[in-house]
């Protein structure tokens, strides 16, 4: 069976390499870096389990930047373009998406269209009707940036959703290509109509989001009357309605998901009265300038002690959570925005960062320069790096995960 999957992010590539164990995978991309590193067997993400792959499993993959030649006799056309929130439309932008579909439905009629890009609830009906073909599918991804492919290899559920029942038979062999794919078994796999599959999806992010937020509410006030955040969130997890999980704080959720998924949600819910949804979006802003206010007061900034000369605040890693490159939307970027606005001098130590400026702040290429020119340094995530540097060091991070 040949099957093509276009974008290559960690989401594509997750897709592309479960399955081109037992089937031919032509990857899409618009890069053409991304579509070299692939055909040399690179990783064009940082994924430790999708490298190894690359080098060390047979696979039926190619990658191209010519769409029009992998939809061309495919029986599955996996969409995993990215799909950013627009701020203005208070709506994802799904231009990519209907692209592609729009294009790949001209070229293949008979090929199924599964849309695994995060979208707004009720898209993959509308677009059937809007590019006139029934043959789409919304699978919904569960997957971690920097674990994509573990994830695809003992994923927790597949989800198919399908526009109407005319398409259950396409829905049961997908599922059943990603479960055979996977190394876990008796996966649970569940067949429901398209919305409610998108449902699904924001609704799981949008909770995961306000776990975050409340455990970072947690530790606001244990910071502000001097408790222990961890003697509570412990005594907590035992608790197992509660669970020991998701629960470390931290300067805020942010990356490539939970940002623009609560957001879309939430636009989502313009005509159902909501409290809760609202109130994670706006716990997570209060989050990021409580910690940037307590930055401040660490070095007697912002406040009645305010000194004249404002003394370096060392940056430690903008990257969204351990083990990740990216660092889109990622929380301690606008802490970063709010110390500048309090004219402190802010020095950043990000080894993904080549140039030697970055949102107007100085970047330090050596770590050792950095924790020598650092009054203090903050950190969202905890890396034995910064066990030299301890007593300048200012994060939230209880548990050293994400």
């Amino acid at each position: 069976m040949k099957i093509a999957v276009v974008g290559i992010g960690y989401v594509g590539l997750a897709n592309a390499l479960l399955l081109a164990q037992r089937h031919t995978v032509a990857a899409v991309d618009c890069s053409q870096d991304k579509v070299d590193m692939l055909n040399r067997r690179v990783s064009p993400v940082a994924d430790e389990e999708a490298s190894k792959y690359l080098v060390g499993r047979e696979l039926d993959l190619s990658a191209t930047t010519d769409g029009r030649s992998a939809y061309q006799g495919a029986e599955f056309v996996i969409i995993a373009t990215p799909t950013d929130y627009d701020p203005v439309k208070n709506h994802f932008d799904t231009a990519n998406v209907e692209a592609v579909a729009q294009e790949a439905a001209k070229v293949n009629p008979a090929a199924v269209l599964v849309i695994r890009s995060t979208v707004p609830i009720g898209y993959t009906a509308a677009l059937c009707k809007k590019i006139g073909t029934g043959n789409v599918l919304f699978v919904p991804e569960f997957l971690r940036e920097g674990r994509a492919l573990l994830d695809e290899l003992y994923p927790s559920r597949i989800v198919v959703g399908m526009p109407d029942s005319r398409l259950v038979e396409q829905a049961r062999v997908f599922a059943e290509l990603l479960s055979s794919s996977a190394l876990k078994e008796n996966i649970p796999t569940l067949l429901m109509t398209s919305s409610e599959a998108e449902a699904v999806k924001l609704f799981a992010n949008t909770y995961l989001a306000m776990r975050v937020a409340f455990f970072n509410e947690l530790d606001s006030y244990a910071e502000t009357y001097q408790l222990d955040a961890r003697q509570i969130i412990d005594a907590m997890g035992y608790d197992v309605r509660i669970g020991n999980f998701y629960n470390n704080p931290s300067f805020g959720y942010g990356g490539y998901c939970l940002p623009k998924d609560t957001k879309q949600l939430l636009a989502d819910f313009q005509n159902v009265p909501n409290n809760l949804i609202s109130g994670i979006i706006e716990s997570n802003s209060a989050r990021k300038a409580f910690i940037a206010q307590s930055i401040l007061r660490r070095i007697n900034l912002g406040g009645e002690k305010s000194t004249d000369k404002p003394q370096n605040i060392g940056v430690y890693r903008l990257t969204m959570k351990s083990g990740s490159d990216n660092f889109r939307q990622s929380s301690i970027l606008e802490v970063v925005e709010r110390l500048k606005e309090k004219g402190s001098n802010v020095l950043i130590y990000e080894p993904n960062l080549d140039e030697g400026t970055f949102l107007g702040c100085a970047v330090v290429h050596s770590f050792q320069d950095f924790a020598a020119e650092s009054h203090i340094i903050i950190a969202n995530r905890y890396s034995p790096e910064l066990e030299q540097v301890k007593h300048k060091l200012y994060t939230r991070d209880i548990y050293g995960k994400d």
